[in-house]
């Protein structure tokens, strides 16, 4: 349950509070919680979008209530140093002392073999982290930029880093290993896995939604502007759709997905594409956005009635339902499917074409139960269960963050 402002006022809960960040390319997202035990209770959320450009910030309390508002002019764009800085201004104002706030903890997408749980960070620890911009460019290097300006700005707050590949350890060896020479699995070329945090809080709260599902056999699909789905074994990961990069497997907003390499040999040879031009395109260019050529956004391609925009909805549901079969083997198996992530809790439209794609593994679809958003969308008796379940990734930082800190 959410808590209001009102709830922070009692004995020394100020001395309490926990900030998380997300920092993603042009946005800050934030959640400060009140430490309440095991369950740490919001205090507020929001966001500051357009930090390149021009920036907005919007803050709720945790009722959901719009409690701030404010923009900045184009030709003043804040970046993540100024964001921070507004957010401190802000917390300073509606709290008395931006110093209660007793850790922050961040979203880091990759923690590679060395890291592989919550970390408090150091100046060392950031300059391993660097090593890891390479393989999640559109991440990585936005979210070691935030604990940069906190660690600059104040020091005396300890910060720790979450990895969305630490969920993935329990991949075993011959799904986490590509078919390269040994020199290079060595260095760590190896399918690592991501959105670790959201299946971990789906993995948390499965238990008590399916206590059949978490014992057995489940497929989580987090779909969103960036998607993956993850095999889960007695709520461990066995296999995820996403590899060594943040890129691979499902089509995604921006993201291409699982390419034959060659296309990218063919491009760089018969197109004259560099490295670098690459990379603008399987990350920035492609997926929803490059085979619509209208938006990376679900909800617009969903209302649109260009030819186009329909290919690109088609091609996405093609992929998961593909990608189902392939994890439902990894499995032996397939006791239940989780939807989560912005599309996959939002949009009735593709839930419903997935799950009627997996009727041939004994999902028994229902209508109704989906178009009013579950939580269970499969009917009484159905072989495979078919679950909506909010993610809350930023409850599983702060958690940890706990741990580390103030446990």
């Amino acid at each position: 349950m959410r808590a209001g402002p009102e709830s922070t006022r009692r004995g020394d809960l100020m001395q309490k509070l926990i900030l998380v960040l997300n920092a993603g390319s042009s946005s800050l997202k934030f959640t400060l919680f009140v430490d309440q035990g095991e369950t740490p209770e919001v205090l507020y959320d929001g966001q500051i979008e357009g930090i390149l450009t021009e920036s907005r910030f919007r803050a709720k309390d945790g009722a959901g209530k719009l409690v701030a508002e404010k923009t900045w002019p184009a030709e003043t764009p804040l970046g993540h140093e100024g964001a921070i800085e507004a957010l401190f201004a802000w917390g300073r104002e509606v709290l008395g002392d931006a110093g209660s706030i007793a850790a922050v903890g961040h979203r880091v997408v990759h923690g590679g073999l060395k890291y592989t749980k919550p970390t408090l960070v150091n100046d060392h620890i950031l300059a391993d982290l660097d090593k890891f911009n390479p393989l999640a460019p559109l991440h990585q290097p936005h979210n070691l930029a935030a604990i940069r300006v906190i660690a600059k700005r104040r020091p005396d707050i300890p910060q720790v880093a979450c990895f969305d590949t630490s969920f993935h350890t329990s991949i075993p060896a011959v799904a986490q290993t590509f078919a390269i020479p040994r020199k290079y699995s060595e260095q760590g070329i190896r399918r690592y896995g991501f959105h670790g945090l959201s299946y971990e809080y789906i993995a948390s709260v499965l238990p008590e939604i399916d206590s059949g599902a978490a014992k057995g056999r489940t497929v989580v699909a987090h779909l969103g502007n960036g998607a993956s789905m993850c095999a889960m074994q007695g709520l461990k990961s066995m296999a995820c759709t996403l590899g060594f990069t943040a890129v691979d497997g499902l089509m995604m907003g921006t993201r291409c997905g699982a390419v034959d390499p060659g296309v990218m040999l063919y491009l760089m040879d018969e197109c004259g594409m560099n490295a670098r031009n690459l990379e603008n395109l399987i990350y920035k260019e492609s997926g929803l956005l490059g085979v619509s050529g209208i938006s990376s956004d679900m909800r617009t391609l969903l209302e649109s009635d260009d030819p186009h925009a329909a290919e690109a909805v088609e091609l996405f549901v093609y992929r998961i339902s593909r990608e189902l079969g392939s994890l439902t083997a990894a499995l032996g198996g397939l006791d239940a499917l989780v939807f989560t992530g912005g599309i996959g809790e939002n949009a009735a439209p593709i839930r419903d074409r997935i799950c009627r794609a997996a009727n041939w593994l004994g999902l028994a679809f229902d209508e109704k139960a989906n178009a009013a958003g579950g939580p269970r969308i499969s009917r009484a008796g159905s072989l495979v269960s078919a679950w909506v379940i909010p993610t809350d990734e930023e409850l599983m930082i702060a958690r940890h963050t706990q741990k580390a800190v103030l446990a």
